[in-house]
């Protein structure tokens, strides 16, 4: 696949009761998928530069967001903090070949704020919950 802008992304999170919701539309502000590896440091007495080896995996993602509190929309999926969620990535959209990448996560926070002009946004915060080591598909 060659290089690709994130436009026309696809995202959706289920909603507390397990059932996908796309949630795309209401995401304006962006969001950060970040895949954290553990490093162990085992250096001995005699190496001069150091040696580690692969600890545990980590991920977490973070949206911004325009609120909405329509039916099966952004507010409904993160309003109970309950539970986990599958989050479903797919970079470029829904359509074959695309970078996919789906964790199973829980919510850590989930904030709403309002700007001096009226502008009402949301951001959410979710970490990995399962164990199961993050890695990336297609769709």
């Amino acid at each position: 696949m060659a290089k690709q802008t994130g436009l026309g992304d696809y995202v959706a999170v289920d909603d507390s009761g397990g059932s996908a919701r796309d949630i795309s539309n209401d995401i304006s502000g962006g969001y950060g998928i970040n895949i954290a590896q553990e490093l162990l440091e085992t250096t001995g007495l005699d190496k001069s530069a150091r040696e580690r080896l692969t600890g545990m995996s980590d991920g977490d993602i973070t949206f911004t967001g325009t609120f909405n509190a329509a039916s099966n929309k952004s507010h409904d999926v993160f309003k109970t903090r309950t539970t986990a969620r599958t989050v479903d990535i797919r970079i470029g959209g829904n359509s074959s070949s695309n970078p996919k990448m789906a964790m199973e996560m829980v919510i850590a926070n989930y904030n709403i704020a309002r700007d001096s002009a009226g502008v009402l946004t949301w951001t959410a915060t979710l970490n990995l919950s399962d164990g199961t080591v993050p890695a990336w598909s297609t769709v």
